[in-house]
């Protein structure tokens, strides 16, 4: 076409042979920024913090496998804290650590973006852990991430104390005992994720409305409780 081969004409459909270029480009880029933001969402959603939790990612006590409880644990990351009402004065759950040598780890960070949730009490290898508080075992549980673990329940079944990193258990400890307040139930260890000789319990309080459906439930800083 003669039309087409003058200059002028050559110009503008040059410009516009861009322009149209550009517009796809930027639509392109715009697909791939929206696709991957879609990605990152779907991530978390399939891949939960937990802790939480009780303890928010030791699997579900009643049902072993990769469900994240959201009661207080090295696993779970549930956030919120409830205001107790009903507590008994509870004790510190490792022989010779005084009230006053605890360290308020309950907002710490985790790895995975998880909250603690829970407090770590130090003491060396094989130190007895005490019950906080009376009431039945419900669970002993191992985790991945808690390793050795157990499950109380308070004695009006509306709280759990959580106990994590075990060495071992105590002798004659097992689900349906009741114990007292002071009893040893445990040994402090370093099972499940944390480390080798770092020896600690891990403890927790959720406040539960099912005493049945104990590994769910709202945590409780145990720092405040422990130090009265």
């Amino acid at each position: 076409m003669k039309w087409a081969r003058h200059p002028r004409t050559r110009i503008v459909l040059v410009f516009l042979t861009g322009l149209v270029a550009i517009a796809t480009l930027v639509a392109r880029l715009t697909r791939i920024s929206r696709d991957g933001r879609q990605s990152v969402v779907t991530w978390s959603k399939t891949q939960p913090p937990d802790n939480r939790p009780l303890i928010t990612s030791s699997p579900d006590p009643t049902q072993p496998g990769p469900s994240t409880p959201t009661l207080p644990s090295p696993d779970a990351t549930t956030g919120n804290q409830a205001s107790p009402t009903s507590l008994p004065a509870l004790i510190v759950p490792v022989a010779g650590v005084r009230p006053e040598q605890l360290r308020d780890t309950f907002t710490e960070s985790r790895s995975e973006g998880r909250v603690h949730d829970a407090i770590d009490i130090p003491a060396p290898h094989g130190t007895a852990v005490f019950a906080v508080a009376d009431g039945p075992i419900v669970k002993l549980f191992q985790s991945d991430r808690g390793g050795t673990t157990i499950y109380q329940l308070s004695t009006d079944q509306k709280y759990v104390y959580y106990y994590a990193h075990l060495d071992r258990y105590a002798e004659g400890v097992a689900e349906g005992h009741f114990v007292k307040q002071g009893e040893t139930i445990a040994f402090v260890g370093d099972t499940g994720n944390a480390g080798p000789g770092n020896y600690h319990l891990h403890f927790s309080i959720a406040e539960i409305s099912n005493p049945k459906d104990f590994w769910h439930g709202t945590n409780i800083n145990p720092y405040p409780l422990l130090r009265k």
